[in-house]
């Protein structure tokens, strides 16, 4: 489906925010203690790209999510878009959700309520509330796009309030630096530092550093290449900038750099999801981190617009792998989360536990290892199918979307040799060791919203390439390599 998104705008889409119920262990008994509102599922069921309602029966209006979490709940806002199409579109407010699961959200009021005139006023733009918590000051505050139906003001506005849901105080708009901003995030370390990640449409993706009391502008860390609806998000010791290309209306391939630290060295941007699927239809809103007691699950929130009724647009979570430099985020029909465990599970999965063919897209032949070799370092190429033990592999999955390929010939696995993050580096087999280098996140192409999703593309996690019939060669014995993604049939693989 072609989605269509507002021009100069990039950021928006239904976000989410829950009441949940509350899992309680009695004598080794789960036990459900009910809120208010119905009692709800321990685990969080997300069907991306669905309707989604609150426990109030209405379409969720978190469009361009903003996202806190106090204790055990999490507290989500967006633009309310009830009853607009994209050519009457003007702010309404920006109401509150609450949850526990991130999955059912109970709608508690408006936390920014428009205003008879100025910023907040009538046929206003305001767009992507962004909030975090000063602990120092005890004060949530709020980052919003400010603007005139031209987009020819392009500020940040900013509200705080003592309480997560507010009401908000609005404190005004600025452009901070002096310099443009359109598309908005907000991102805040453990140690309370944050940071303002802003559009400067006549220079750039900047990343700058808020004052102490979160309330204006410090001064620059960086500034990237011009993309919108940045999102940022730390695993590990690596920084990852996930943002949008600028393509007005349409949809694209979205994109993320790493970095050591905000300021940088940031790397190339390159694709998170499968080139050509336009990152699944959505555009990035946030990234939602969710560690629990056996580890952490990165929720990829994305917008997926439907211009003649806003109000209804669907909203699309997906779980998002980080490792090392790579980023990765694949479809899943419908998956399910862990919030207590920080562990995710999903629809799509190839792993049946026998040895499976995995048949190149372009050429029909499928991943072979030449000449039957058992030993380690022998080479990846395609071949007729033939039935051959070394045509068959085993897919155990790691986490997530991540999985292992292990030949069924020669026991050993399909890898990156040495590591290699170079473009064009042939795959081999190597004795299994749980390198990066030999994980796959699995991530499907194609009709990826059916049922019987099979065709997958291969994402190395250690240099983020992926498995690439290289020259796209239809001949036996056909090199395969690793290659940036490109959306060519050369890079797609029926799993059978």
């Amino acid at each position: 489906m072609l989605v269509i998104r507002r021009l100069l705008r990039r950021g928006g889409g239904p976000g989410h925010a829950v009441r949940g119920l509350v899992l309680a262990l009695v004598a080794g008994t789960a036990v459900l203690l009910l809120p208010a509102a119905a009692a709800q599922a321990a685990t969080a069921q997300f069907t991306p790209g669905q309707a989604w309602t609150d426990t109030g029966g209405r379409a969720l209006q978190m469009h361009g999510l903003g996202i806190v979490k106090a204790g055990s709940t999490w507290y989500g806002f967006g633009e309310d878009k009830s009853g607009e199409s994209a050519s009457t579109a003007a702010f309404q407010d920006i109401p509150c959700y609450s949850s526990t699961d991130l999955s059912h959200w109970t709608r508690q009021g408006i936390a920014l309520a428009r205003q008879a005139s100025g910023d907040l006023g009538p046929n206003r733009v305001v767009e992507r509330p962004k909030v975090i918590r000063n602990a120092a000051t005890g004060t949530y505050v709020m980052y919003l796009h400010i603007d005139d139906p031209g987009y020819s003001e392009a500020k940040v506005g900013v509200a705080v309030s003592t309480s997560a849901c507010g009401p908000y105080a609005y404190r005004g708009s600025f452009r901070p630096g002096g310099f443009q901003s359109r598309d908005i995030g907000l991102f805040q370390e453990a140690d309370g530092t944050a940071y303002l990640l802003t559009e400067d449409r006549a220079n750039g993706l900047r990343i700058d550093r808020l004052s102490a009391d979160y309330l204006s502008v410090a001064g620059t860390v960086a500034l990237l290449p011009d993309y919108e609806s940045p999102a940022m998000v730390r695993a590990g010791g690596t920084y990852y900038l996930l943002a949008s290309r600028l393509t007005g209306w349409s949809t694209n391939d979205n994109v993320y750099a790493t970095a050591p630290s905000p300021a940088g060295p940031w790397s190339a941007f390159r694709n998170f999801a499968p080139a050509g699927t336009n990152t699944y239809d959505t555009q990035t809103a946030n990234v939602v981190p969710v560690t629990g007691t056996a580890g952490t699950t990165y929720v990829y929130a994305g917008d997926r617009w439907n211009p003649s009724d806003l109000g209804s647009s669907p909203m699309v979570w997906l779980p998002l792998t980080l490792s090392g430099t790579t980023a990765d985020v694949g479809w899943q029909n419908a998956w399910s989360l862990e919030t207590a465990t920080g562990t995710w599970s999903g629809s799509s999965d190839p792993a049946t536990g026998t040895p499976r063919r995995l048949t190149n897209s372009r050429s029909a032949l499928v991943l072979d290892i030449s000449d039957g070799s058992t030993a380690d370092g022998g080479r990846a190429i395609q071949w007729t199918d033939h039935g051959g033990a070394n045509q068959q592999w085993t897919l155990t999955r790691l986490t997530g979307n991540a999985y292992t390929l292990r030949n069924a010939n020669s026991g050993l696995c399909l890898e990156v040799p040495d590591g290699s993050t170079t473009a064009g580096t042939q795959l081999d087999q190597w004795t299994c060791n749980g390198g990066t280098n030999q994980s796959w996140a699995f991530d499907a192409v194609g009709a990826y919203t059916s049922s019987t999703d099979a065709t997958y593309r291969l994402t190395n996690l250690n240099s983020g390439l992926v498995a690439d019939v290289a020259d796209n060669s239809t001949s036996p014995g056909g090199t395969v390599d690793q290659w940036p993604t490109n959306g060519g049939a050369n890079q797609a693989w029926t799993v059978s």
